[in-house]
């Protein structure tokens, strides 16, 4: 294998962190539980997230919006009670307006166990009016400078019909009265969307309702054939130019797999290429770039290998390898990539039947890691200049104190060509895994000075992943506490070692990763 030279001394380039711009959680409500916030405490220290977006901010558990004997009367207790706590451990919210408060509804219908009303609002008027009075309350008590740093989305998905029994039409109204009133209040405050679900190869959402007998990937043989494109994006800037409506930012949620929510469409639920993200956020800028809003951010505010909170491949090493793989391929495309969550307290299924029952987030109900945590801590040690790119890693310096970190991944993509495959079966998650095959990694860094120091820190079946020793313990569900606290021990204990460069100030690194495995390179 032919040794890859890198001098570290070289200019670069920015490096723009995409991946700790936001994380996802499961709804407002669940914010206000002590495992929730510990869980958040963590990753904002070690991952460092800025932003955070959930759900269900004026649903009826946050008690916002109530009308008595016709006059209507908002509470902020709850929303002032998790925002406080957001902002006092240093990330912002990612505001997501929705759903709708069943005073303020015009329909029954509802998604989730929890039944978040997804109709219309009633009243246009008043739900504008909730808009203005929640962002001056906001700004009330925390500062216009503050809240000028937040962002405010319209909805979330309004594309499917689990999530808004309206039109696309009435959700365009819904921008434009939430858009007018906020900006009505300062100029700059930032407001976008449409915050529609993932890429689609077909015309299914051409109309002014998704035609379900028009998904495409239901009869293809092979669906990375199909040329997938994002969901209103196009005609929804176009909508707001003509409209004269401003477009701070474009959001939307490139899951890449062929259906947009668990259990719409029929259930067949491919995995798209491995290279699906990098693809689909290129013709994303595109499409923002020649749009009337060149310069509108881009924030992808949900994310992830698929969109199942019971896919059993979030819990294993592919899903972090997959994360580093597609945080850096997407670097220079968008402002931000959103892990959709964090957490498995989350319960838009209810409860998960197991401790690893394939939930979305980064850390278990337990709080016990996942590898897609040690993905986002090694992704945040990186430096903010790009020094170089090698097969399946980067090579970065830090602007601040010129030290240098490398991070490399080993994602099989002969063995698996797609997203980590979606699977309610973790013995099928598993065997997965095991399909891997080892990469020998030789490198040289020059360029340093003598004798310089680096750790190095790696993820792999035996290392920062708990769920060797959860099989060993029997698979018991729950743990007990003590079984708990050695799960949580064994989820963070990766493998550690330490390297120097020689007299010259050449590192030489000959390293072998082991499938699906990460591994940080940091200089000390």
């Amino acid at each position: 294998m032919t040794i890859q030279e890198i001098n570290i001394s070289q200019e670069g380039k920015k490096l723009t962190p995409i991946w700790n711009k936001c994380v996802g959680a499961g709804r407002a409500n669940e914010g206000l539980r002590a495992n929730w916030l510990e869980q958040l405490q963590m990753v904002v220290s070690e991952c460092g997230f800025e932003y955070i977006r959930f759900h269900g901010l004026f649903h009826d558990d946050m008690f916002v919006y109530n009308e008595v004997n016709g006059a209507v009367a908002h509470n902020w207790q709850y929303v002032d009670e998790l925002f406080d706590r957001l902002l006092d451990m240093g990330i912002r919210p990612f505001v997501e307006f929705g759903f709708t408060p069943k005073d303020l509804a015009s329909g029954e219908g509802t998604v989730f166990w929890w039944k978040g009303n997804v109709t219309p609002p009633s009243s246009y008027e008043a739900w504008t009016e909730l808009i203005y009075q929640s962002v001056q309350h906001w700004i009330q008590r925390y500062g216009i400078d503050e809240v000028l740093q937040w962002f405010f989305e319209v909805w979330n998905e309004p594309n499917l019909s689990p999530f808004w029994k309206g039109t696309r039409t009435q959700y365009y109204e819904l921008y434009k009265c939430s858009v007018q009133a906020i900006k009505s209040i300062h100029p700059k405050l930032r407001v976008g969307g449409p915050a529609t679900s993932n890429f689609v190869p077909d015309d299914r959402f051409d109309g002014d309702r998704e035609d379900l007998s028009k998904h495409q990937t239901f009869t293809s043989p092979n669906i990375d054939d199909a040329e997938w494109r994002p969901v209103w994006v196009k005609d929804f800037l176009e909508y707001c130019s003509r409209e004269q409506l401003p477009v701070d930012f474009v959001s939307c949620h490139p899951y890449p797999t062929d259906f947009a929510l668990d259990g719409h469409g029929n259930g067949r639920n491919y995995s798209r290429s491995v290279e699906a993200t990098r693809r689909d956020l290129t013709l994303l800028k595109r499409i923002v770039q020649e749009s009337a809003f060149p310069e509108a951010e881009i924030h992808l505010t949900e994310w992830s290998s698929s969109p199942s909170p019971r896919d059993h491949s979030h819990d294993h090493l592919p899903a972090a390898a997959y994360v580093v793989k597609a945080n850096l391929d997407a670097a220079s495309l968008t402002d931000s990539l959103s892990y959709w969550t964090f957490t498995d307290v989350f319960e838009e299924k209810g409860a998960g039947a197991s401790i690893f029952h394939g939930g979305f987030g980064m850390v278990n109900f337990q709080g016990i890691v996942k590898p897609t945590f040690h993905a986002y801590r090694f992704l945040n040690r990186l430096g903010d200049i790009e020094i170089d790119r090698v097969e399946q890693g980067i090579v970065t310096r830090s602007s601040k104190d010129g030290r240098i970190a490398a991070l490399f991944y080993n994602y099989d993509h002969e063995s698996v060509p797609t997203a980590p495959p979606v699977t309610n079966n973790r013995e099928e998650a598993e065997q997965v895994q095991q399909s891997g095959r080892p990469r020998s990694l030789q490198l040289q860094l020059s360029g340093l000075k003598p004798n310089s120091l680096f750790r190095v820190e790696a993820v792999d079946e035996e290392h920062g992943y708990a769920i060797p020793l959860w099989k060993g313990m029997g698979l018991p569900e729950p743990p007990n506490r003590e079984q708990t606290q050695l799960l949580k021990a064994a989820s963070q204990r990766t493998r550690q070692s330490a390297l120097s460069a020689d007299e010259n100030g050449v590192l030489h690194l000959n390293i072998e990763l082991a499938p699906w495995s990460i591994l940080l390179l940091k200089q000390v």
